[in-house]
């Protein structure tokens, strides 16, 4: 048996991970010391690895549940998992585009900038950014 101390140290993970995972569902409630303390099986370990894992690849807790749930009821969650993966990478997608488009608009508004300081015209600087918010 683990207490929540060593089950961390064992997993990488905080003893508040371990407890928070605990709250949501995600591994089962361990079983408690006579003082209180919880202690935990071994088969909780590679169940908290697969939450760091996942975590680590951008799911939520809630999708993370979502496949120990499929899982947990003999269920094969690679349909749920590839799906989910495809919708982070649509969002990373996504992300990319806003973020080269705000990259066009700055260099846009730094050349105008630029362009307003050679000719002297400092105050400029203020209208570059409303004419580009307005997109004049």
């Amino acid at each position: 048996m683990l207490t929540v101390g060593r089950i961390a140290a064992q997993t990488g993970l905080s003893p508040k991970a371990v407890r928070l995972y605990e709250a949501n569902g995600l591994i089962d409630p361990p079983e408690r010391t006579a003082a209180g303390y919880r202690t935990y099986t071994d088969e909780a370990v590679p169940v908290l690895g697969f939450i760091r894992q996942a975590q680590a690849l951008g799911l939520s807790l809630k999708e993370i549940k979502d496949i120990l749930d499929l899982q947990r009821r003999g269920e094969q969650p690679c349909g749920l998992v590839t799906d989910l993966l495809d919708k982070h990478l649509a969002d990373i997608d996504r992300r990319l585009a806003d973020l080269e488009a705000l990259r066009t608009t700055l260099q846009h508004a730094r050349a105008q900038a630029s362009q307003a300081a050679d000719r002297g015209d400092s105050a400029l600087v203020c209208h570059i950014i409303e004419n580009t918010i307005s997109g004049h």
